[in-house]
């Protein structure tokens, strides 16, 4: 898998010269980019004057394509237009045959722009290019060498049931606003706009794509993807099965563009954008999704930082803490006990000891360990994802880890003074920190 490293040096660079163009689009262009490696068709939705067909044009200069196919579809646009005039030739053998070779058949990276106000001759013929690629020409099954198609819209479709087929092609979905910042429009005015260099050959592609296909997900994901499809449908949300086995997809090629071999939760931080029907949805869904990851990243971590092991050793002791207590103050003021009692109160007592002295110091220097990689978290973070655009928001997520141990520990700590009537052992922390 070490040889898709130099790939993710190409993505950074790709990033950085789509950055210097498209003002406040960080997210979209990594999001664009992983889904041209995984072979997903992506949807911008947005007004008009937001740069969606020169982000299509520009991301297609860095693969070099010369296999270029762009349309503005109205409801009068013909087949012809998108596929190919009929070849006169053919049709004097009573052949029903188009010459596709210019068109969107024949392309390796496309844009339609209004896609949803195209007819439904030209629907049927989408829908197997972007599921199958695959174009029914006449009697004959043509492949088609689409790697990437993009599609906007000003508009979401209507309750139509060829659109809603046509929608449900676009794993991937982005609403486009205009700028908001001030410093946006200060540098709007002195954008770069000489060509793009080539980056990627479409070699990269089909490498990256053969290594996804060896990727494995763990059960855990599995699980995780699955019980974030139970919280959607509590709340409404569903989703075909035909979208969730392309979002395990596009997991599988997020980590064999990270040289892994098992896909990991940070795969699938972009996986929000592939949930949604209408915008408004993407707040609701975000946050189902942050909770799933936050507690699937707490028990990948367990293994550095063992909160839930250390959360129960506290709460069972906190259970026995006050017959714990009422024991050593029976031995303090001499109260008769059975033998039996006292013998099991002894017992008891040495265990809570030892537990309670091994998992504190345990904890507490794991939680100078976790301390050490925080001065650096930025650079962790990203070593799992190059292409998250806001590392930081993810940094904040291992702080709060950190505040949760921190807060076992005072459990910790507490029973023990309350049982020993003096300070758990090796466990000096300092939490103002």
């Amino acid at each position: 898998m070490n040889r898709t490293m130099p790939l993710t040096h190409k993505l950074e660079q790709a990033v950085e010269l789509l950055e210097r163009r498209f003002l406040e689009r960080s997210e979209l262009i990594r999001l664009l980019l992983l889904g041209i490696m995984s072979g997903e068709n992506a949807l911008l939705i947005g007004p008009p004057g937001t740069a969606k067909s020169q982000m299509a044009r520009a991301v297609a200069q860095l693969f070099g394509s010369e296999h270029w196919f762009e349309y503005l579809l109205t409801r009068f646009t013909t087949p012809d237009e998108i596929f190919g005039p009929v070849s006169l030739q053919q049709l004097k053998q009573d052949q029903y045959v188009r010459k596709t070779a210019g068109y969107l058949p024949s392309a390796q990276f496309a844009f339609l722009d209004e896609i949803f106000k195209a007819n439904s001759a030209i629907l049927n013929s989408l829908l197997s290019i972007l599921n199958e690629r695959v174009y029914f020409n006449g009697r004959e099954k043509e492949a088609v060498p689409l790697l990437f198609l993009m599609a906007a819209s000003n508009e979401l479709p209507d309750e139509d049931e060829q659109l809603t087929a046509l929608y449900d092609r676009f794993l991937i979905r982005y609403e486009v606003s205009y700028l908001q910042h001030a410093s946006s429009y200060e540098k709007m005015f002195s954008l770069p706009n000489e060509p793009l260099p080539v980056v990627f050959s479409l070699h990269d592609v089909k490498d990256i794509q053969r290594e996804a296909s060896r990727v494995s997900i763990p059960d855990s994901l599995i699980y995780f993807l699955y019980r974030l499809k139970q919280d959607m449908e509590e709340k409404e949300f569903v989703l075909s099965d035909r979208r969730w086995s392309k979002i395990a997809h596009v997991w599988k090629t997020s980590a064999a563009l990270h040289g892994r071999e098992s896909v990991s939760i940070w795969d699938t931080v972009f996986t929000p954008h592939m949930l949604w029907d209408v915008p408004e949805d993407l707040p609701v869904l975000r946050e189902l999704f942050d909770q799933r990851f936050t507690e699937q990243l707490k028990a990948d971590m367990e293994h550095d930082l063992p909160l839930r092991r250390c959360r129960q050793t506290a709460e069972k002791w906190m259970e026995k803490e006050a017959d714990l207590h009422a024991f050593q103050f029976k031995k303090e003021i001499g109260a008769k006990l059975g033998k039996e009692a006292a013998e099991r109160y002894r017992s008891l007592l040495d265990e809570c000891r030892l537990e309670l002295e091994e998992t504190g110091r345990d904890l507490r220097n794991r939680l100078l360990q976790w301390q050490q990689r925080e001065q650096d978290l930025t650079a962790y973070v990203r070593e799992k994802n190059r292409l998250l655009p806001n590392p930081e928001k993810y940094t904040v997520k291992y702080a709060h880890l950190r505040i949760e141990g921190e807060r076992i520990l005072q459990m910790l700590q507490g029973v023990y003074r309350t049982v020993f009537d003096r300070e758990l052992p090796g466990t000096d922390y300092d939490y103002t920190l």
